[in-house]
């Protein structure tokens, strides 16, 4: 069991020259979507041995008066903040079990901005697809929807229906009947990732490798490629499909080869499938451990299977999502090496 430290009070935080939260940061908010992002988050913290840091941020409303006499009424901030410490408290004591170091922080302010500020130190935040809102600012829902795209560091997306798998409960009649569904539980130990032929897709996969090795688990590429539709009517000239997808083949190969270079004791696999890229990701998503996508992407391949994907995806992946910003990474420097790049002069 690993040590349990809170801190309240952001102001005595300050005072005392508390360093920003590395490791792990998992937003609560009392809610079932919380409860399952914070299980994910302690399970992860344990295989990366990292330390896990739990927060819940509010704001305090304030009211615009009526009348001749008006102006601004503004809410009991204590009586906010011990609700916000009660949840922090509430969490801290549910992965009292792991073994970890665990700390704690209420924050005032908007919770977004609160984690974007956190993920400029952190390794990975984790969060739920919703929350029931209240006094904790909406920390989930449009969280999850904002988030992703701006932090600086990768997000982990937790959707309640995994809440069975992760030894949790819900009173939600939709995720229960979903769950009760044939087959919910058959999940295999597979990573997937989407690429599309972007160097940001690239960064993905090594994130995705990495998970992988964690999770003793084989890495699944997927490269999805929809029908063309009216959105491509400048298409000069009919294309042949069955040549694009021996094209796509060649490049997709080359790249698990390079993949293979950096992970040799890793079981990849990789799928080229027909369809829409959110289709076949959130399909895959129903019996997997963990779908990971870029934040944005070029097209390449697949006409924009990142970026405007990643949020279908998170909207309905039925497991964990892990969105992975931009970087730079020096493995990337000997991609070519392997073969054909797509969109490489």
């Amino acid at each position: 069991m690993g040590a349990q430290e809170m801190h309240p009070d952001p102001e005595q935080d300050r005072a005392g020259n508390s360093a920003a939260p590395v490791g792990i940061v998992v937003g609560v908010d009392g809610s079932d979507h919380g409860q399952c992002a914070l299980v994910w988050a302690a399970r992860e913290a344990e295989r990366r041995r990292r330390p896990l840091h739990i927060v819940t941020a509010y704001s305090v409303p304030i009211f615009a008066a009526s009348g001749l006499d008006g102006g601004y009424a503004t809410v009991d901030d204590s009586v906010i903040r011990e609700g916000a410490e009660a949840i922090v408290k509430q969490a801290l004591d549910k992965v009292s079990g792991y073994n970890i170091e665990v700390d704690g922080s209420v924050e005032n302010g908007d919770a977004s901005g609160v984690l974007l500020e956190m993920s400029e130190t952190a390794d990975l935040l984790v969060f739920g697809t919703r929350g029931r809102g209240g006094f904790v600012g909406r920390l989930l829902g449009s969280v999850s929807s904002a988030l992703p795209a701006h932090a600086k560091c990768p997000t982990v997306t937790v959707p309640l229906v995994c809440s069975d798998r992760l030894g949790e409960t819900t009173e939600d009649k939709r995720i229960r009947a979903e769950q009760a569904k044939p087959g919910h539980k058959q999940v295999e130990n597979v990573v997937v990732v989407g690429v599309d032929g972007s160097e940001q897709a690239r960064i993905a996969v090594l994130e995705a490798a990495d998970q992988a090795e964690r999770l003793g688990a084989t890495l699944r590429v997927i490269c999805a490629v929809p029908q063309f539709s009216g959105s491509l009517a400048w298409v000069p000239a009919p294309m042949d499909r069955k040549a694009l997808f021996e094209d796509i083949r060649i490049q997709l190969d080359a790249g698990m080869a390079w993949l293979k270079s950096h992970y040799p004791n890793l079981a990849v696999e990789s799928e080229l499938l027909d369809g829409s890229a959110v289709d076949v990701l959130v399909e895959a998503s129903r019996h997997v451990e963990l779908v990971v996508v870029g934040t944005r992407g070029r097209g390449g391949f697949t006409g924009m299977l990142l970026g405007s994907t990643s949020g279908g995806v998170l909207h309905h992946a039925k497991s964990p999502v892990l969105v992975v910003p931009d970087r730079d990474d020096p493995r990337l420097a000997d991609r070519a090496q392997f073969g054909p790049i797509p969109g490489a002069a």
